[in-house]
């Protein structure tokens, strides 16, 4: 690949091959979570009991092979191909999350996916990024310097609240409200006026009660009065917490070894290929397994601070950010929820749960980092 730079001399040519400008090491930590979660896939999936779940890891080779495709695309094409089109994308999308209400699979009491024959298509797994490239968009175009004021926040937040609202309806209050986290992410890193903080708290106070009793559905109280006291309903709604927290906890230091943990082995523990896929790292591999994939983790974010600071232009950097703050949350949300200090919410672990839509969806936003980094040095 060639590319042209002026210089006093005119026109000089240099050579970079795609590997030259490639971020590897940002590669390098995606692919090693790619391995945990594999591994922790297979023994999840190849228990004692549960062999009707074995080709639920096959099928997630398939969805890594086609996230790598997706991540490796994303980088040779320039990232703000996709933010120009995050109007047309937004429209498609919100289309896609209406037609969830008609025709949606029902999984497990929710309506959540698009049944496409091949592929359990999941709108609101798209819809998070997607909300990434229009406040990118949008907020590239606020330069305030004191943060943004209620008239520059009208239209992002109302943007914001649509797919807010049809989440919630489905319902998906989980992916909702991490959607709602993203985009606050993203206007604190542009800047918001004090007064609107303050405003915004003291609303929230004041609707808290109101929402309880009014907006939240029997069994998402259910939620949260058993993360209050998992003991009150052990064999029912208090029941994936306490086994959850079981098998984090016996896990110890170096864990039970691979394939080798009860509470997943002997099916005591649920949901354990997905939501609770980090359980079952941390039975079989202890805190030093935990630690090391938490570890990666993080250095994966300083990686991407560090993409979204030597990034070329502010579009860049936002985009940087808005995908950081996905994968933060992600990972906050469902690790908390796992080691018993958030309510059970169905939120995957990035990079590691079951999940095609999951997969895909955070290896097309991991590539739009890329796609930032792979233009750094580009002039």
């Amino acid at each position: 690949m060639k590319f042209e730079i002026a210089g006093r001399g005119g026109l000089q040519v240099e050579e970079r091959n795609f590997f030259s400008r490639l971020d590897l090491n940002f590669a390098f930590v995606i692919f090693a979570l790619n391995l945990i979660g594999m591994i922790n896939l297979y023994s999840a999936t190849h228990g004692l009991f549960h062999k009707d779940k074995t080709e639920l890891f096959w099928m997630q080779g398939v969805w890594l092979t086609a996230g790598w495709l997706i991540y490796f695309g994303v980088t040779l094409l320039d990232y703000k191909i996709f933010v120009r089109a995050s109007y047309v994308l937004y429209v498609l999308n919100l289309a896609a999350l209406l037609a969830v209400d008609v025709i949606g699979k029902v999984s497990l009491g929710a309506q959540r996916w698009l049944d496409l024959g091949f592929f359990r298509y999941q709108p609101s797994e798209t819809m998070k990024l997607i909300m990434v490239l229009m406040l990118a968009r949008i907020l590239v175009q606020r330069d305030v310097h004191k943060g943004m004021g209620v008239k520059e926040m009208l239209w992002p937040v109302f943007l914001a609240l649509i797919p807010f609202v049809l989440l919630v309806k489905q319902p998906d209050l989980g992916t909702a409200l991490l959607l709602m986290a993203i985009s606050g992410t993203m206007f604190l890193f542009v800047g918001v006026r004090k007064f609107i903080l303050v405003f915004g708290t003291i609303i929230s106070i004041v609707a808290a009660p109101i929402i309880w009793n009014f907006g939240m559905k029997e069994y998402q109280k259910n939620r949260v009065l058993t993360f209050l006291s998992p003991g009150r309903d052990p064999r029912g709604t208090g029941y994936n917490s306490i086994q959850s927290k079981i098998a984090v906890g016996s896990g110890r230091i170096l864990g039970k070894g691979f394939r080798k943990g009860t509470q997943s082995q002997l099916e005591f523990l649920p949901e354990r290929h997905t939501d609770f896929i980090f359980s079952v790292l941390s039975e079989e591999h202890g805190f030093i397994g935990s630690s090391v994939t938490l570890g990666l983790f993080v250095v994966m974010y300083l990686m991407a601070i560090r993409i979204a600071m030597q990034a070329r232009d502010k579009i860049g950097a936002l985009v940087v950010v808005g995908v950081l703050a996905y994968m933060f949350w992600h990972v906050f949300v469902n690790m908390g929820m796992v080691i018993g200090i958030l309510p059970i919410v169905g939120v995957p672990l990035p990079l590691i749960s079951y999940g095609g839509s999951s997969m895909m969806s955070t290896m097309l936003g991991l590539g739009l980092i890329s796609s930032v980094a792979y233009r750094r040095y580009l002039f």
